[in-house]
C-alpha cells in the first residue's frame, strides 16, 4: 500500500489581483504558511503560470520548480478546467463561455475549439517537462441541455453527442499518452462526464484509453445523491487524482437536488468548507489507501459561508489529519509461523 501525498491546494479560488495572491511565488509562500506542501496550478491564470512557455521551455519549468521549492511547496498537478470546457460547448452556452477565451476566438466556435485543443496539447508537454504524471481538466458538454428526459429526446441524440465528444478528445488523450501523463476528467455536473454511467459511455468510445482517467471529487457525487464510497470501489483503477471538497444536501418540502434556481446560500445542495459538510472523508481516505491510490489529496475550497482563509488553514490540517500512514506489516505478524508444507498438509488432512 502507498501513503497518500498531501496536503495540496488548488490555487484557482485563491488567486487575485492583490498581493501575495497575484504571483506564483507569493501565493506559494502563503500556501506553505497555511500548511500545504504542494499546489495545483490553474494554467489559464497568466498571473501565476505561462502555459505556452512551460510547453516550450525546460528552463522555465526548472525555474518554476526551483522557485516553488524555495517557497516550501511542489507542484501536484496542472489544471486546464477552463480550457477543457471549451473543447465541447453546446451553442446555448456560447455567450457564457466566450468571456473566458482570447478575444480573437470569441464568436467563432470552431476557432475557440481549436484554441482549447491546442491548450490541452501544450498542457501535456508542460506536464512532461515538470515531471508530473497526472493532469486535470473538464470534458465540456454537448448533451447537458438535454439531461432531463422530457421533452422526449430523439433516438440517437445522446449517442451522437458522446461519439463527437470522444472524437474531439481522442487526439488529446493520445498526446497525453505520448507525454506519459494521465488525463483526469473532473466528474462534474454541467459536463457531459458527470457521473459513473456517463464516464463509462465516454470510456467505451475512446476504446478504454489508458490515459482516460478520473479526478475524484466526492462533493459533486454527494450533491447528486450517488454512493460516493461505492464509486471508489467501482472506478478505483481509473481514479488518479483527488479533490478534497465537502458538501451537504438538506432537502426540504420546497427543493431538492436541483435546488430551485436558488443562490448558493439558500440551496438544499451546496458546497461547504472541508469538515463542515456531510462527506465521510474517513471512509474515503481509507478506501483510497486500501486501493493503493498513488496521488495527492488536494484541497479545493468552495464554501458559501466560511471565510476562504479559514477554509484553507483548516483544510490543510484536516487533510494532514486524515492521510493514513499505511502500515508496512500485518498487525498479527507476532503470531505468524514459518511455512511448513508438510504441516500444512497434515492440518488439511491430506496425508491420511
Amino acid at each position: 500500500m502507498k501513503t497518500i501525498k498531501g496536503p495540496g491546494l488548488f490555487l484557482a479560488q485563491f488567486a487575485s489581483n492583490e498581493a501575495p495572491f497575484n504571483t506564483l511565488p507569493g501565493i506559494a509562500r502563503w500556501a506553505a504558511e497555511m500548511g500545504f506542501v504542494a499546489v495545483q496550478i490553474p494554467t489559464w491564470d497568466r498571473r501565476l503560470f505561462d502555459l505556452q512557455l512551460a510547453a516550450e521551455s525546460q528552463t522555465y519549468c526548472d525555474d518554476v520548480k526551483g522557485m516553488l521549492a524555495d517557497a516550501g511547496v511542489e507542484i501536484s498537478e496542472l489544471s486546464t478546467h477552463s480550457q477543457g470546457q471549451m473543447v465541447a460547448v453546446h451553442p446555448a452556452y456560447d455567450p457564457l463561455y466566450d468571456s473566458g477565451v482570447p478575444r480573437e476566438v470569441r464568436g467563432n466556435p470552431a476557432a475557440r475549439q481549436a484554441w482549447a485543443e491546442n491548450q490541452l496539447m501544450m498542457a501535456a508537454k508542460a506536464s512532461r517537462r515538470l515531471d508530473l504524471n497526472a493532469h486535470v481538466t473538464f470534458s465540456g458538454s454537448l448533451a447537458w441541455p438535454y439531461i432531463y428526459p422530457y421533452p422526449q429526446r430523439p433516438a440517437g441524440l445522446i449517442e451522437t453527442a458522446f461519439d463527437e465528444l470522444a472524437r474531439r478528445w481522442r487526439p488529446i488523450l493520445d498526446a497525453f499518452d505520448e507525454a506519459g501523463v494521465d488525463l483526469c476528467y473532473e466528474i462534474h455536473p454541467g459536463e457531459d462526464l458527470f457521473d459513473g454511467a456517463t464516464f463509462e459511455m465516454f470510456l467505451e468510445r475512446v476504446d478504454n484509453h489508458p490515459r482516460c482517467n478520473i479526478l475524484y471529487d466526492p462533493s459533486h457525487l454527494l450533491l447528486q445523491q450517488l454512493d460516493y464510497l461505492e464509486y471508489i470501489d467501482i472506478y478505483h483503477q481509473r481514479i488518479k487524482m483527488f479533490h478534497v471538497k465537502d458538501a451537504e444536501f438538506n432537502p426540504t418540502g420546497r427543493q431538492g437536488v436541483y435546488s430551485g434556481y436558488q443562490p448558493w446560500i439558500d440551496r438544499a445542495a451546496r458546497f461547504r468548507s472541508v469538515g463542515d459538510g456531510q462527506v465521510d472523508f474517513m471512509g474515503i481516505f481509507s478506501k483510497l489507501a486500501a486501493y493503493d491510490f498513488d496521488g495527492w489529496a488536494v484541497l479545493e475550497w468552495e464554501c458559501c459561508l466560511k471565510h476562504w482563509e479559514d477554509g484553507a488553514r483548516e483544510g490543510a490540517a484536516f487533510i494532514a489529519d486524515h492521510i493514513i500512514r499505511v502500515t508496512d506489516r500485518a498487525f498479527d505478524d507476532f503470531v505468524a509461523t514459518d511455512v511448513d508444507q508438510a504441516a500444512n498438509r497434515r492440518l488439511l488432512g491430506l496425508d491420511r
